[in-house]
Protein backbone atom coordinates (compact mmCIF):
# COMPACT_ATOMS: atom_id res chain seq x y z
CA UNK A 1 0.00 0.00 0.00
CA UNK A 2 1.10 3.28 0.03
CA UNK A 3 1.06 5.91 2.43
CA UNK A 4 1.41 9.98 2.44
CA UNK A 5 4.72 12.18 2.31
CA UNK A 6 6.30 10.37 -0.02
CA UNK A 7 4.24 10.59 -3.78
CA UNK A 8 1.65 8.01 -3.40
CA UNK A 9 1.51 4.62 2.47
CA UNK A 10 1.92 4.27 0.50
CA UNK A 11 2.78 5.10 2.73
CA UNK A 12 2.14 2.25 3.55
CA UNK A 13 1.75 0.81 2.07
CA UNK A 14 3.90 0.24 2.22
CA UNK A 15 1.11 -3.73 2.64
CA UNK A 16 2.06 -4.59 -0.85
CA UNK A 17 0.64 -7.74 -2.99
CA UNK A 18 4.35 -8.42 -2.87
CA UNK A 19 4.88 -12.25 -3.37
CA UNK A 20 6.90 -13.98 -1.02
CA UNK A 21 9.64 -16.63 -1.20
CA UNK A 22 6.54 -19.26 -2.60
CA UNK A 23 5.76 -16.59 -5.31
CA UNK A 24 2.56 -15.98 -3.94
CA UNK A 25 1.07 -12.64 -3.41
CA UNK A 26 0.70 -11.13 -0.14
CA UNK A 27 -3.13 -9.88 0.40
CA UNK A 28 -2.58 -8.44 3.44
CA UNK A 29 -5.00 -4.87 4.23
CA UNK A 30 -3.58 -1.69 2.51
CA UNK A 31 -1.54 -4.11 -0.25
CA UNK A 32 -2.07 -2.88 -3.87
CA UNK A 33 0.28 -2.51 -6.37
CA UNK A 34 3.72 -2.26 -5.56
CA UNK A 35 4.15 0.14 -2.49
CA UNK A 36 2.70 1.94 -0.13
CA UNK A 37 0.14 1.97 2.45
CA UNK A 38 -3.30 2.72 3.18
CA UNK A 39 -6.07 0.70 5.30
CA UNK A 40 -8.67 2.43 5.69
CA UNK A 41 -12.98 1.90 5.21
CA UNK A 42 -14.61 -1.27 4.70
CA UNK A 43 -15.86 -1.60 1.21
CA UNK A 44 -17.46 1.92 0.89
CA UNK A 45 -16.49 5.43 -0.12
CA UNK A 46 -18.32 8.55 1.19
CA UNK A 47 -21.86 8.48 0.63
CA UNK A 48 -22.00 4.53 0.72
CA UNK A 49 -20.19 3.94 -2.65
CA UNK A 50 -19.54 0.88 -2.87
CA UNK A 51 -16.20 -0.72 -4.39
CA UNK A 52 -14.74 -4.33 -6.01
CA UNK A 53 -11.52 -5.07 -6.88
CA UNK A 54 -10.70 -7.47 -8.94
CA UNK A 55 -7.03 -9.15 -10.16
CA UNK A 56 -4.03 -8.99 -8.61
CA UNK A 57 -1.87 -6.61 -7.49
CA UNK A 58 1.58 -5.80 -6.62
CA UNK A 59 2.39 -2.87 -3.90
CA UNK A 60 1.67 -0.92 -0.82
CA UNK A 61 -0.34 1.93 -0.23
CA UNK A 62 -0.90 4.57 2.75
CA UNK A 63 -1.03 8.32 1.57
CA UNK A 64 -0.04 11.17 0.75
CA UNK A 65 3.10 12.34 -0.06
CA UNK A 66 6.79 12.15 1.90
CA UNK A 67 9.12 14.18 -0.43
CA UNK A 68 9.76 17.55 -1.19
CA UNK A 69 7.44 17.06 -4.44
CA UNK A 70 4.76 14.53 -3.89
CA UNK A 71 4.91 7.35 0.84
CA UNK A 72 4.19 3.48 -0.39
CA UNK A 73 0.58 2.84 -1.00
CA UNK A 74 0.10 2.83 -4.47
CA UNK A 75 1.46 5.30 -0.93
CA UNK A 76 3.33 7.54 1.11
CA UNK A 77 4.81 7.87 -1.92
CA UNK A 78 3.66 8.02 -5.78
CA UNK A 79 0.24 6.22 -6.21
CA UNK A 80 1.71 5.29 -3.35
CA UNK A 81 1.74 2.49 -4.31
CA UNK A 82 -0.73 4.06 -5.08
CA UNK A 83 0.67 3.63 -2.70
CA UNK A 84 1.46 6.47 -0.58
CA UNK A 85 1.11 10.30 -1.78
CA UNK A 86 -0.04 12.36 -4.65
CA UNK A 87 -0.99 16.06 -3.90
CA UNK A 88 2.97 16.42 -4.12
CA UNK A 89 5.74 14.76 -5.85
CA UNK A 90 8.70 14.28 -4.36
CA UNK A 91 12.27 14.52 -6.13
CA UNK A 92 11.90 11.62 -8.03
CA UNK A 93 9.27 10.04 -5.85
CA UNK A 94 6.40 10.33 -9.15
CA UNK A 95 5.66 11.43 -12.09
CA UNK A 96 2.13 11.56 -13.95
CA UNK A 97 1.34 12.37 -17.67
CA UNK A 98 -2.37 12.08 -19.49
CA UNK A 99 -5.42 12.60 -18.49
CA UNK A 100 -8.16 10.92 -16.45
CA UNK A 101 -10.77 12.62 -14.89
CA UNK A 102 -12.60 11.20 -11.69
CA UNK A 103 -14.19 14.34 -10.20
CA UNK A 104 -9.80 15.13 -8.91
CA UNK A 105 -9.28 18.70 -9.68
CA UNK A 106 -7.51 19.95 -12.52
CA UNK A 107 -3.49 18.95 -12.62
CA UNK A 108 -4.13 16.03 -10.33
CA UNK A 109 -1.19 14.37 -9.78
CA UNK A 110 -1.88 11.17 -8.63
CA UNK A 111 -5.41 9.10 -8.67
CA UNK A 112 -5.42 7.60 -5.53
CA UNK A 113 -3.88 10.31 -3.24
CA UNK A 114 -5.05 13.20 -4.87
CA UNK A 115 -8.59 11.41 -3.94
CA UNK A 116 -8.13 10.06 -0.36
CA UNK A 117 -11.65 8.53 -0.03
CA UNK A 118 -10.65 7.03 -3.38
CA UNK A 119 -7.54 5.59 -1.66
CA UNK A 120 -9.11 4.18 1.40
CA UNK A 121 -12.08 2.86 -0.65
CA UNK A 122 -9.26 0.95 -2.70
CA UNK A 123 -7.03 0.11 0.27
CA UNK A 124 -9.18 -0.84 3.12
CA UNK A 125 -7.78 -1.92 6.38
CA UNK A 126 -11.09 -2.36 8.68
CA UNK A 127 -8.52 -3.96 11.25
CA UNK A 128 -5.65 -1.39 11.38
CA UNK A 129 -3.33 -4.26 10.62
CA UNK A 130 -0.55 -2.08 10.40
CA UNK A 131 -1.16 0.01 13.13
CA UNK A 132 -1.89 -2.26 15.56
CA UNK A 133 1.33 -4.15 14.70
CA UNK A 134 2.94 -0.47 15.17
CA UNK A 135 2.01 -0.65 18.70
CA UNK A 136 2.42 -3.84 19.56
CA UNK A 137 6.25 -2.95 18.77
CA UNK A 138 6.23 0.60 20.81
CA UNK A 139 4.36 -1.55 23.53
CA UNK A 140 6.86 -4.94 23.67
CA UNK A 141 9.98 -2.48 24.12
CA UNK A 142 8.53 0.49 26.40
CA UNK A 143 8.06 3.13 24.07
CA UNK A 144 6.34 6.65 26.39
CA UNK A 145 3.55 8.08 24.27
CA UNK A 146 4.64 10.55 22.25
CA UNK A 147 4.57 9.21 18.78
CA UNK A 148 5.51 10.74 15.34
CA UNK A 149 3.83 8.76 12.17
CA UNK A 150 5.76 9.98 9.67
CA UNK A 151 4.19 9.75 6.23
CA UNK A 152 0.67 9.31 7.72
CA UNK A 153 -1.23 9.54 4.56
CA UNK A 154 -5.40 9.42 5.24
CA UNK A 155 -4.34 8.72 9.03
CA UNK A 156 -5.35 5.21 9.60
CA UNK A 157 -2.82 4.20 11.63
CA UNK A 158 -2.25 7.58 13.14
CA UNK A 159 -5.61 7.61 14.60
CA UNK A 160 -5.84 3.79 15.77
CA UNK A 161 -2.11 4.47 17.70
CA UNK A 162 -4.34 7.82 19.07
CA UNK A 163 -6.98 5.45 20.33
CA UNK A 164 -4.55 3.55 21.84
CA UNK A 165 -3.61 6.01 24.34
CA UNK A 166 -1.03 7.91 22.57
CA UNK A 167 -0.57 11.64 21.77
CA UNK A 168 0.19 11.51 17.86
CA UNK A 169 1.59 13.76 15.41
CA UNK A 170 0.83 12.63 11.78
CA UNK A 171 3.03 14.10 9.20
CA UNK A 172 2.61 14.30 5.53
CA UNK A 173 3.20 16.30 2.37
CA UNK A 174 0.14 16.30 0.86
CA UNK A 175 -2.78 18.70 2.02
CA UNK A 176 -5.76 16.69 0.14
CA UNK A 177 -4.77 13.61 2.75
CA UNK A 178 -3.62 15.43 5.70
CA UNK A 179 -7.49 17.17 5.52
CA UNK A 180 -8.95 14.10 5.01
CA UNK A 181 -7.39 12.51 8.02
CA UNK A 182 -8.32 15.82 10.14
CA UNK A 183 -12.24 15.04 9.64
CA UNK A 184 -12.17 11.57 8.94
CA UNK A 185 -9.68 10.04 11.41
CA UNK A 186 -10.01 12.94 13.94
CA UNK A 187 -7.33 12.68 17.19
CA UNK A 188 -3.98 13.10 16.40
CA UNK A 189 -2.25 16.64 15.66
CA UNK A 190 -1.52 16.64 11.68
CA UNK A 191 1.02 18.34 9.94
CA UNK A 192 2.77 19.11 6.86
CA UNK A 193 6.63 18.01 6.68
CA UNK A 194 9.15 16.42 4.45
CA UNK A 195 10.28 12.97 5.21
CA UNK A 196 13.39 14.22 3.72
CA UNK A 197 14.35 16.34 6.40
CA UNK A 198 11.99 18.13 9.23
CA UNK A 199 12.46 19.91 12.41
CA UNK A 200 11.11 19.99 15.18
CA UNK A 201 9.30 23.58 14.65
CA UNK A 202 8.14 21.91 11.67
CA UNK A 203 5.97 19.16 14.28
CA UNK A 204 4.65 21.67 16.46
CA UNK A 205 7.83 21.86 18.95
CA UNK A 206 9.01 18.96 21.73
CA UNK A 207 10.41 15.83 21.15
CA UNK A 208 8.88 12.02 20.41
CA UNK A 209 9.42 9.20 22.34
CA UNK A 210 8.89 6.95 18.77
CA UNK A 211 9.09 7.52 15.08
CA UNK A 212 6.60 5.24 12.95
CA UNK A 213 7.47 5.18 9.04
CA UNK A 214 5.13 2.11 7.27
CA UNK A 215 4.77 0.97 4.16
CA UNK A 216 7.88 1.18 2.79
CA UNK A 217 7.72 5.51 3.66
CA UNK A 218 11.65 5.28 4.25
CA UNK A 219 12.32 3.73 0.57
CA UNK A 220 11.33 7.41 -0.62
CA UNK A 221 14.84 8.15 0.55
CA UNK A 222 16.03 7.48 -2.77
CA UNK A 223 19.62 8.94 -2.63
CA UNK A 224 22.53 8.36 0.35
CA UNK A 225 21.87 12.43 1.18
CA UNK A 226 18.31 11.92 1.62
CA UNK A 227 18.60 8.78 4.22
CA UNK A 228 20.97 10.93 6.34
CA UNK A 229 18.55 13.72 6.30
CA UNK A 230 15.47 11.61 7.12
CA UNK A 231 18.09 9.98 10.40
CA UNK A 232 19.04 13.08 10.98
CA UNK A 233 15.92 14.54 11.65
CA UNK A 234 14.35 11.69 13.55
CA UNK A 235 17.62 11.53 16.15
CA UNK A 236 16.98 15.50 16.69
CA UNK A 237 13.01 14.35 17.27
CA UNK A 238 13.96 11.76 19.52
CA UNK A 239 14.21 11.81 22.97
CA UNK A 240 17.44 9.64 24.00
CA UNK A 241 16.38 6.06 24.32
CA UNK A 242 13.06 6.51 21.72
CA UNK A 243 12.23 4.16 19.74
CA UNK A 244 12.40 4.23 15.37
CA UNK A 245 9.65 1.45 14.05
CA UNK A 246 9.77 1.44 10.57
CA UNK A 247 7.86 -1.35 7.66
CA UNK A 248 9.29 -1.67 3.98
CA UNK A 249 10.34 -3.46 0.99
CA UNK A 250 13.70 -5.65 1.37
CA UNK A 251 15.77 -4.89 -1.48
CA UNK A 252 17.97 -8.46 -0.54
CA UNK A 253 14.49 -9.95 -2.14
CA UNK A 254 15.43 -8.99 -5.64
CA UNK A 255 18.75 -10.65 -5.14
CA UNK A 256 18.13 -13.73 -7.87
CA UNK A 257 14.53 -13.36 -7.93
CA UNK A 258 12.01 -12.01 -10.49
CA UNK A 259 8.85 -13.16 -9.50
CA UNK A 260 7.60 -9.39 -8.97
CA UNK A 261 9.13 -8.58 -12.48
CA UNK A 262 8.34 -10.89 -14.79
CA UNK A 263 5.14 -9.53 -15.69
CA UNK A 264 2.25 -6.69 -15.57
CA UNK A 265 -0.15 -6.55 -12.53
CA UNK A 266 -3.45 -5.73 -13.70
CA UNK A 267 -6.32 -4.75 -11.01
CA UNK A 268 -8.95 -3.08 -11.34
CA UNK A 269 -12.20 -1.50 -9.30
CA UNK A 270 -15.45 0.77 -9.36
CA UNK A 271 -16.09 3.73 -7.71
CA UNK A 272 -19.28 6.10 -7.92
CA UNK A 273 -20.15 4.16 -11.35
CA UNK A 274 -16.98 4.73 -13.35
CA UNK A 275 -14.75 1.33 -13.47
CA UNK A 276 -11.10 2.30 -13.14
CA UNK A 277 -8.29 -0.64 -14.60
CA UNK A 278 -4.71 -0.02 -13.77
CA UNK A 279 -1.34 -1.77 -15.55
CA UNK A 280 1.58 -1.92 -12.97
CA UNK A 281 5.16 -3.06 -14.09
CA UNK A 282 8.10 -3.15 -11.74
CA UNK A 283 11.47 -2.98 -12.57
CA UNK A 284 15.14 -2.73 -11.15
CA UNK A 285 17.46 0.20 -11.79
CA UNK A 286 20.87 -1.31 -10.55
CA UNK A 287 22.65 1.81 -10.99
CA UNK A 288 20.21 3.81 -9.01
CA UNK A 289 19.62 0.97 -6.65
CA UNK A 290 15.85 1.85 -7.23
CA UNK A 291 12.48 -0.09 -7.83
CA UNK A 292 10.72 1.59 -10.39
CA UNK A 293 6.87 1.32 -10.89
CA UNK A 294 5.45 2.58 -14.06
CA UNK A 295 1.45 2.07 -13.72
CA UNK A 296 -1.29 2.81 -16.69
CA UNK A 297 -4.92 3.94 -15.33
CA UNK A 298 -7.98 3.76 -17.85
CA UNK A 299 -11.55 4.35 -17.00
CA UNK A 300 -14.51 3.95 -18.84
CA UNK A 301 -15.83 7.20 -18.94
CA UNK A 302 -14.10 8.29 -22.03
CA UNK A 303 -10.78 10.11 -20.30
CA UNK A 304 -7.87 9.61 -21.83
CA UNK A 305 -5.08 7.20 -19.93
CA UNK A 306 -2.78 8.29 -17.09
CA UNK A 307 0.64 7.02 -16.95
CA UNK A 308 2.17 7.75 -13.41
CA UNK A 309 5.79 6.39 -12.04
CA UNK A 310 7.38 5.99 -9.04
CA UNK A 311 10.41 5.05 -7.27
CA UNK A 312 11.73 3.04 -3.88
CA UNK A 313 14.95 2.80 -2.58
CA UNK A 314 16.09 -0.84 -2.90
CA UNK A 315 17.41 -0.95 1.33
CA UNK A 316 19.96 -4.11 2.19
CA UNK A 317 19.72 -5.48 5.58
CA UNK A 318 23.74 -4.96 6.23
CA UNK A 319 23.31 -1.63 4.70
CA UNK A 320 20.10 -0.57 6.89
CA UNK A 321 22.26 -1.18 9.69
CA UNK A 322 25.30 0.56 9.13
CA UNK A 323 23.15 3.56 8.44
CA UNK A 324 21.38 3.48 11.61
CA UNK A 325 24.82 2.93 13.60
CA UNK A 326 26.13 5.98 11.66
CA UNK A 327 23.70 8.04 13.47
CA UNK A 328 23.41 6.96 16.68
CA UNK A 329 20.34 4.28 16.63
CA UNK A 330 20.89 0.41 17.96
CA UNK A 331 19.06 -1.90 15.83
CA UNK A 332 17.00 -4.04 18.16
CA UNK A 333 14.64 -5.47 15.75
CA UNK A 334 15.46 -6.34 11.98
CA UNK A 335 13.13 -9.22 10.46
CA UNK A 336 11.02 -10.27 7.17
CA UNK A 337 8.00 -11.11 9.38
CA UNK A 338 5.56 -11.43 10.50
CA UNK A 339 4.01 -8.36 9.80
CA UNK A 340 1.33 -5.98 8.51
CA UNK A 341 2.04 -6.63 5.01
CA UNK A 342 3.38 -10.41 5.23
CA UNK A 343 1.91 -13.49 3.80
CA UNK A 344 0.84 -14.74 6.31
CA UNK A 345 0.04 -11.66 7.83
CA UNK A 346 1.08 -11.00 11.71
CA UNK A 347 -1.06 -11.89 14.83
CA UNK A 348 -1.75 -10.71 17.80
CA UNK A 349 1.11 -11.62 20.30
CA UNK A 350 2.87 -13.27 17.45
CA UNK A 351 7.06 -12.46 17.92
CA UNK A 352 9.61 -11.50 15.34
CA UNK A 353 11.39 -13.24 13.26
CA UNK A 354 14.69 -13.85 12.40
CA UNK A 355 15.63 -14.00 8.74
CA UNK A 356 15.78 -11.06 6.14
CA UNK A 357 15.60 -12.84 3.48
CA UNK A 358 11.57 -12.45 2.31
CA UNK A 359 10.52 -9.59 0.92
CA UNK A 360 9.45 -7.19 3.59
CA UNK A 361 11.72 -5.49 6.49
CA UNK A 362 10.54 -4.78 9.86
CA UNK A 363 12.70 -2.69 12.10
CA UNK A 364 12.86 -1.48 15.69
CA UNK A 365 16.06 0.18 16.58
CA UNK A 366 16.80 2.48 19.78
CA UNK A 367 18.70 5.68 19.84
CA UNK A 368 21.68 5.43 22.27
CA UNK A 369 21.19 7.40 25.06
CA UNK A 370 24.50 9.88 26.45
Amino acid sequence: MERGLLTERAGGGQGAGVARAGGRESSGAGVAESDLREPGGAGAVGGGESIATAGSSTGEGRGGNLTSTGREADGAVADSEAGPGSGSRPAGGSETTGGLGVGAPVGSRNLLTDNPALYEARFPDPDRLAGRWAEDCLRRHGAGTRVLDMGCGTGRDAAHLHSAGRAVTGADLSEAMLEHARVHHPGPTYVRADLHGFAPGDLGGGAFDAVVCLDSSLLYCHTNDQLDGFLTSCREALTAGGLLVAEMRNGAYFLGRTDLLDSPKVNSFTWQGTAYRSRTTLTVDRTAQLLRRTRVWTADDGSPPVEQRSAWRLLFPQELRHFLAAHGFEVLELHDGPGPRTEPPWREGELPGTTTDADRLHLVARLHTL
